[in-house]
């Protein structure tokens, strides 16, 4: 993510613009009756401001004024557009070094519910059985309603060893159930690897942190020399339910698997604000085969490197389709101790030119796990294409993709049949396995 410094101006201007022989002209009255609006429109926040602080029934926060109001006008835009204040920018810098409190689910909100995107490994709410698409619906007995993200996180946070209760929504289940969970420190180990059989690498990244690239590089590194040469058959990276983290991790994590080419770019309002990541030489996985395993709960940066590797045909991407969240977040720094802005600046694009927003990465190869009875109907999470106030992106968005990882390996059939394709048991290009007939109720998302 990138870090800019905000410049507040004293005054908005606008401009209305006609076009003439294929130039764009401005129209000095339009401008001034667009900068009229704009003046106009800020004294009515003003006024309401002064009413609320002189007639409200009882003596408001004025410093929560402001922060509504700045998070109101930021939702507005899109899901991942928001205000942060100071201790919420600490937090986020905190989690993207790898370590923070907490509970250790990654969250986005929905209907004014928070729903979960994915919990983390080896964390409080994962051993408590939470999953991808659940909803919270209270904190502590406390509705969660009217409450912004930030506001409901910072409820979930606490001190170490202390108690939070939950109220949890899950797919078509019509009576809420309550877990109990002790926050704890989340050391977020963003990878981890093991060696499957005599021949080939896991590898498994949990979220892009700033520790992400240097893990992979050493998991790689630590393969080739445990098993040297012809030994090493290939990798299995894994994705699935990795909700994202930053973007230089997920450039720099592509770029240990190619040696050229586009990476990923990232196009604002403006042309000239296009900006392409590039490989560079030196494929430290020494060329051998790649297949990455992807669900619907794969993300944001999850999906630029499945997206980019599947585009430069250097892996076979397996699994379900992703999630489909493909903008940019810029954090901006407000200054003074005032917090940050999380604002979408840009979308981003596969090599190919393809853009994933509201669509998501489709794999090479389909296979879905076989669920439990119990969790049928429930396995599933509607994608980016469901969240209210998505950017749009044509026609033909998608949604809807399992998102279910058994917690025993013998019965994960993405994996097993991944192994299968390395070892030449079973070949890379095996048709797309289509679901069967059948009515779901998915887990909103």
């Amino acid at each position: 993510m990138r870090k800019v410094s905000l410049v507040l101006l004293g005054a908005m201007l606008g401009a209305s613009a006609a076009t003439v022989g294929g130039l764009t002209l401005l129209s000095p009255a339009g401008a001034r009756a667009a900068a009229t609006d704009t003046y106009r429109n800020l004294n009515l926040f003003g006024d309401v401001f002064e009413k609320i602080r002189s007639d409200y029934v009882e003596r408001p926060d004025e410093q929560k004024l402001v922060e509504s109001a700045i998070n109101g006008m930021l939702t507005s835009l899109d899901p991942h557009s928001s205000y942060m204040d100071p201790k919420s920018y600490r937090d986020m810098q905190v989690q993207t070094r790898g370590e923070f409190g907490g509970l250790g689910i990654e969250v986005t909100q929905e209907e004014g519910l928070v729903k979960v995107v994915t919990p983390i490994d080896d964390t409080p709410a994962s051993r408590a059985g939470i999953m991808a698409g659940d909803l919270i619906s209270a904190i502590d007995g406390e509705a969660v309603l009217g409450l912004t993200l930030n506001q409901a996180v910072d409820k979930m946070r606490g001190l170490v060893n202390t108690s939070v209760k939950l109220t949890v929504l899950r797919g078509a289940q019509k009576e809420p159930r309550e877990v109990k969970l002790t926050r704890a420190v989340i050391q977020i180990k963003s990878v981890r690897s093991r060696q499957e059989g005599e021949d080939i690498g896991y590898i498994r990244i949990t979220q892009f942190s700033e520790q992400t690239f240097d893990g992979v590089k050493q998991a790689l590194q630590k393969f080739q020399q445990d098993m040297p040469g012809d030994k090493l058959k290939g990798y299995v990276l894994d994705l699935r339910n990795n909700p994202g983290g930053l973007l230089d991790q997920s450039v720099s994590v592509s770029n240990a698997f190619l040696e050229k080419g586009e990476i990923v770019s990232t196009r604002g309002r403006n042309a000239d604000e296009t900006q392409r990541y590039n490989a560079r030489p030196g494929d430290i996985s020494k060329g051998k085969p790649v297949i990455v395993l992807i669900n619907g709960g794969s993300a944001s940066a999850s999906e630029i490197v499945a997206g980019a590797l599947q585009d430069h045909k250097r892996a076979t991407i397996l699994g379900t389709r992703s999630f489909g969240k493909g903008s940019v977040q810029t954090i901006i720094p407000l200054g003074q101790n005032n917090g940050a802005l999380r604002l979408t600046t840009a979308r981003y694009y596969t090599p190919s030119g393809r853009s994933i927003q509201a669509k998501g990465i489709d794999p090479d190869i389909q296979i879905l796990q076989d669920v439990p009875d119990e969790l049928k109907g429930k396995d599933e999470t509607k994608g980016e294409a469901a969240l209210k106030g998505h950017l749009k992106n044509g026609e033909d968005e998608k949604g809807g993709s399992q998102a279910y990882v058994p917690p025993d390996q013998s019965k994960d059939k993405q994996l097993n049949a991944a192994l299968d394709i390395l070892r030449g048991v079973k070949k890379a290009e095996a048709p797309v396995q289509k679901p069967a007939e059948k009515k779901v109720e998915t887990a909103p998302n």
